[in-house]
């Protein structure tokens, strides 16, 4: 079938060029992103809720929602979070693949169900409903050079001139400026001056909406239909006030003499800020901190490229003294690593290149199976973007790997002329591509039936782990099929055109002929030894089965001491510090920790910037006075010295003594899984009512409990209910006698201490709102409280000291909750030489043992899908090992012969685990790759040689001898692609920077398992073929069966089928 392409070399080569052409095609179209799309959909709900506090926020809203939500199809867990800021989130957490549309659909559903029954103040404010990614796509600080601008002025001038213009670039989910600082108009009430005019804050209220209003008084002279007009007019009225001296104005009472009061004898008016509940700065200069959070489906790489062009577009029309500075972008990370992936290519292909040169001996020789590297690897792109995958992490590795792989076919194809030209000196290479075809298309079927086989169940698998091994079993499939399409047709065709038959010539004697002479004698001495020691061993039975045994039994031992790991984080160039100060510290006071802390970070070599947040911390994003996040940007990796865990040390270390608990934390391994590295857990409290102090208690004592563990450090929770508040103690009957209603009391306090709006004015074309609140000096204490008064239904002002008092009393600030139960979240991190899966277990084991009754812990993030794992690297190569064993069985139409190739396998998974170990990595899913991989490598090695002794076999040899020659003729050319490959892994292994930990893990899984499959396999396998060749010898399912290979016998037809074909050319 295959020596019909000898014949036909343009079209063979027709073939390859349209297979570049296509790739090239997809490679311009496919996206690019980090890592494949495994992050489950995620769904929020943001609710405002002003003057309430955490507790009223969960009773009042949280509770009715969460009812209504739990359980909406594809859900995973529902996770909401509620501040005394007046402001809380629910995030639906749905399976992976779940379409965002139709999950927020589901919800809104849902949703709008039980809006009615929520508070009229928090359908007012709005309950947004959107599908965002919780990881940060941008983090953009809008500063001031100089102290010339404020953070109100960045905040506004950011809110009204780029927010805009982000929202609307494609791929942007959300633009947020974190905090209140947008423009409000302030009314800042005297409730002196209100008690002294008897003026209540329903009056106040009353007026505004009244007089400051949108008027619409139609059109003078519009037709009639009866008499005709000659001129229509447009009646107008301007409206809502604008202005704080139009506030002013407002009359609040007036009577017939003309004498009247206006708001400005009772309050204070001014364009201020809705709220001062967060202070942005970056290296110590004013900011607005501008987060950007990304689309699912969309392209990182392009919304940012589109962002950043956005950005600078409107630079030049900033004021002076204004500037931005992009903090954390995920495309930093991203770019650095497929560059340095990129770079990895190119050098495998160099010293794969290399390799082959060294035992092929002349570049005509290496040309021909290098050329199939490109071929291959860019046809891969097609087939990627056909199964809708993207260029990421783990396809690019795949192709890395790939690089060793897809010159195997080539080169026996090339060794094969090779030999059959030493064979008969005189034979022109075009003739003996034309026997060798007939012998070794078999052989490479089988190779690729066998490498194919490794990869194709593992890409049916589901889950964030199955996505993995899907885009990189295709990547991989791909590529080795597209090499032994290129090696049965353009490979024939170029040994035809390029190969020169010199054997039995006299070489040209130079340096480099010189040396590749004594590389052959060397490695013809080698050859010698091996079969000496062949012979030697090969029928030993029991020495076969003991080295098996011994790896078998290393495999076992090396396993229980090898850490165990899911995705590693790496060195992204960004910390998170989440400051905590003390329960009841003002904003001011975090804000000077924060201050203190960018001091520290400055001291530290490699630190490049420092931007800080007092009011806001990332983890939950949640809001509090207590709480404060610096963004820590790192110099790129090629400009500092250290990485991102020796500067977290040194972090550590310096910042203690700061009055506060600093704890720092990576960005998440993956975009969209979680808002931080390390573990994220929730302890919850699984009891009818919650009693906060109580479930603080037990919260400690969990806390205390972790922190005994070698295994866990950076554990860091911000639940407490020692939070300093008041509790209002009203008297009923006192009210109710002074003519007091409980309700218009508290709606009073609501507004003159929490604060409340009822409209709202248009300015710079935005909508802003109109907040009314009593002037802070008059709430600065709790006493202030009992000195406010309150109109009764007599019309007199009582004071609520007459019938109110204060109870001191301590409470949470923030209140997390997780499915239904009320819980506390807690991050930490593994601690030196330990992973994410010992922390997990050590902590699944500290709860059984000290959790009383009614309490309970829940994953979240990555850690949800890591701790239901389970063992899968056993379950899927248990799957690969019998997929390949049945391709095998079929392929030597025999169930005892393929055993020979599986029991060889064990040896590179020994090699694998042991050279992860000495480089000290973890067994996590880019090492399970690898093994997956080796598989393949090591099945197709062995194949080599069975494939050679079952022909022998045939051919009338006697098992051992068959055995021996097939392991003799063979040695060389597995030696060589075996040692191609593990050149290409080099530079993996090697590799630094960004990316370096998968990079290292895949090399060292590939590399370990390689080279101990290798130097011991060719030693094992004649032994296992010598022992199942036994076995099987004369064993037949049906009698008279014919003993030809399933792969010789088709390419043996199709080579008689195309003979009459190659006459007829002939005749012509």
């Amino acid at each position: 079938m295959f020596s019909k392409f000898i014949r036909r070399p343009v079209f063979a080569i027709v073939i390859s060029v349209m297979i570049v052409f296509v790739g090239t095609l997809a490679i311009k179209k496919l996206p690019i992103s980090q890592f494949p799309d495994i992050a489950p959909t995620t769904v929020n709900i943001f609710i405002a809720y002003p003057g309430s506090s955490a507790d009223v926020l969960v009773k009042s809203t949280l509770i009715t929602l969460e009812q209504a939500i739990n359980g909406v199809e594809g859900m995973r867990y529902i996770a909401t979070d509620a501040t005394s800021a007046g402001e809380a989130t629910l995030r639906i957490i749905f399976e992976p693949g779940t379409d965002p549309n139709d999950a927020v659909v589901r919800v809104k559903t849902r949703v709008d169900q039980v809006m009615p029954l929520l508070p009229e103040l928090v359908q007012r404010e709005g309950v947004v409903i959107s599908p965002v990614q919780p990881s940060m796509l941008m983090y953009v600080n809008l500063y001031s050079k100089s102290e010339s601008m404020d953070e109100k002025f960045l905040f506004n001038y950011a809110t009204v001139k780029m927010i805009p213009e982000i929202q609307r670039i494609k791929g942007v989910a959300r633009a947020q400026i974190l905090g209140s600082r947008r423009y409000a108009m302030r009314v800042w009430l005297n409730p002196d001056r209100m008690r002294a005019y008897n003026i209540s804050v329903e009056e106040v209220m009353k007026a505004l909406g009244e007089q400051s209003i949108i008027g619409r008084p139609g059109r003078i002279g519009q037709s009639s239909g009866i008499a005709a007009q000659s001129l229509e007019y447009v009646l107008t009225y301007k409206g809502r006030y604008n202005k704080p001296e139009e506030y002013e104005s407002i009359i609040i009472r007036a009577n017939a003499e003309g004498e009247s009061i206006h708001l400005k004898d009772i309050a204070k008016v001014e364009l201020g800020s809705e709220f001062f509940d967060i202070y942005s700065n970056l290296d110590g200069k004013p900011s607005a901190a501008i987060v950007l959070k990304q689309n699912y489906g969309s392209n990182a790489s392009d919304v940012i490229a589109n962002v950043k062009a956005q950005l600078e577009e409107m630079r030049p029309y900033f004021p002076p003294g204004m500037d931005y500075k992009i903090s954390y972008d995920v495309s930093q990370f991203l770019d650095a690593s497929i560059e340095q992936v990129i770079h990895t290519l190119r050098d495998a292909f160099i010293l794969v290149a290399l390799v082959v040169f060294i035992f092929l001996g002349d570049w005509r020789s290496t040309l021909i199976p290098i050329l199939a590297v490109p071929v291959s690897l860019i046809g891969a792109f097609f087939v990627i973007q056909f199964f809708g995958l993207s260029i990421n992490l783990v396809t690019l590795f795949a192709l890395v790997l790939a690089i060793g792989i897809v010159v195997d076919d080539a080169i026996v194809v090339v060794e094969a002329v090779h030999a059959k030209m030493e064979e008969e000196p005189h034979l022109s290479p075009y003739s003996a591509v034309k026997k060798v075809l007939g012998e070794i298309s078999g052989a490479i079927i089988a190779i690729t039936a066998v490498m194919v086989a490794v990869f194709l169940p593992i890409s049916f698998m589901t889950g964030p782990v199955g996505t993995f091994y899907r885009q990189f079993s295709i990547t991989m499939a791909s590529s080795i099929v597209i090499s032994a399409l290129i090696a049965l047709t353009l490979t024939p065709v170029l040994c035809a055109m390029l190969l020169k038959n010199h054997h039995g010539h006299a070489k040209k004697r130079n340096l480099l002929t010189r040396a590749l002479d004594s590389f052959n004698r060397g490695f013809e001495k080698l050859t010698g030894r091996y079969v000496r020691l062949l012979t030697a061993i090969v029928s030993r039975r029991w020495l076969t089965f003991g080295v098996l045994l011994a790896f078998g039994v290393g495999i076992f031992y090396e396993n229980q001491i090898l850490p165990s790991g899911f995705i590693p984080n790496e060195d992204q160039s960004t910390i998170y510090a989440i400051i905590q100060t003390p329960p009841g510290s003002t904003l001011e006071k975090t804000n000077q920790v924060s201050q203190k802390l960018q001091k520290v970070c400055e001291k530290i070599e490699g630190v490049e910037s420092v931007s800080s947040l007092a009011g806001y911390e990332i983890m939950t994003e949640g809001r509090g006075s207590n709480a404060g996040t610096c963004l820590i940007n790192l110099k790129p990796w090629s400009e500092r010295h250290h990485n991102v865990k020796e500067i977290m040390e040194e972090l550590e270390e310096n910042s203690k003594g700061l009055g506060a608990v600093v704890e720092f934390f990576e960005p998440p391994a993956i975009p969209g899984f979680g808002s931080s590295g390390g573990f994220s857990m929730r302890l919850l409290d699984k009891n009818t009512d919650t009693d906060y102090h109580e479930f603080d208690k037990i919260n400690q004592q969990f806390m205390d409990n972790l922190r005994k563990r070698p295994e866990l450090t950076g554990l860091f929770t911000f639940f407490a209910a020692n939070y300093p508040q008041y509790e209002l103690e009203i008297d009923n009957n006192l009210a109710m006698q002074k003519g007091v209603s409980i309700g218009k009391a508290m709606d009073n306090l609501n507004i003159l201490i929490g604060s409340t709006y009822e409209q709202g004015f248009i300015k710079f074309n935005q909508f802003f709102k109109v907040y009314v609140q009593s002037d802070p000096e008059f709430r600065r204490l709790p006493s202030d409280l009992l000195k406010l008064y309150v109109k009764n239904e007599a019309g007199e002002m009582v004071p609520y000291s007459s019938f109110m008092k204060l109870k001191k009393s301590q409470g949470p600030n923030e209140i997390t909750r997780f499915n239904m139960y009320n819980s506390s979240a807690i991050q930490g991190l593994p601690a030196k030489g330990y992973t994410t899966a010992d922390a997990i277990q050590a902590i699944q084991e500290v709860a059984a043992t000290s959790l009383p009754k009614g309490y309970d812990i829940a994953w979240e993030g990555l850690s949800y899908d890591e701790s239901t794992r389970g063992n899968e690297s056993i379950y899927v190569f248990a799957i690969v090992l019998a997929f390949v064993y049945f391709v095998l069985a079929a392929q030597y139409e025999s169930f005892i012969i393929p055993l020979a190739v599986v029991f060889s396998l064990p040896v590179g998974v020994f090699g694998s685990f042991l050279l992860l170990q000495l480089m000290g990595l973890e067994n996590n899913i880019y090492a399970q790759i690898g093994l997956i991989m080796l598989v393949g490598l090591l099945g197709k090695n062995a194949v080599l040689i069975v494939e050679f002794a079952v022909l022998k076999r045939q051919q009338g040899a006697s098992i051992f001898d068959a055995a021996i020659e097939g392991a003799k003729v063979r040695f060389r050319p597995i030696l060589m692609t075996s040692f191609a490959f593990i050149a290409g892994l080099i530079p993996l292994i090697i590799a630094t920077g960004a990316g370096a930990i998968g990079n290292r893990t895949i090399g060292a899984s590939a590399m370990g398992g390689m080279l101990f499959g290798t130097i011991f396999g060719v030693i094992i396998v004649p032994g296992l073929y010598y022992i199942f060749g036994h076995l099987a010898d004369g064993r037949k399912l049906i009698r008279g069966e014919e003993e030809t290979t399933l792969t010789e016998d088709y390419v043996h037809a199709n080579d008689h089928f195309v003979q009459p074909l190659e006459t007829e050319t002939h005749v012509q």
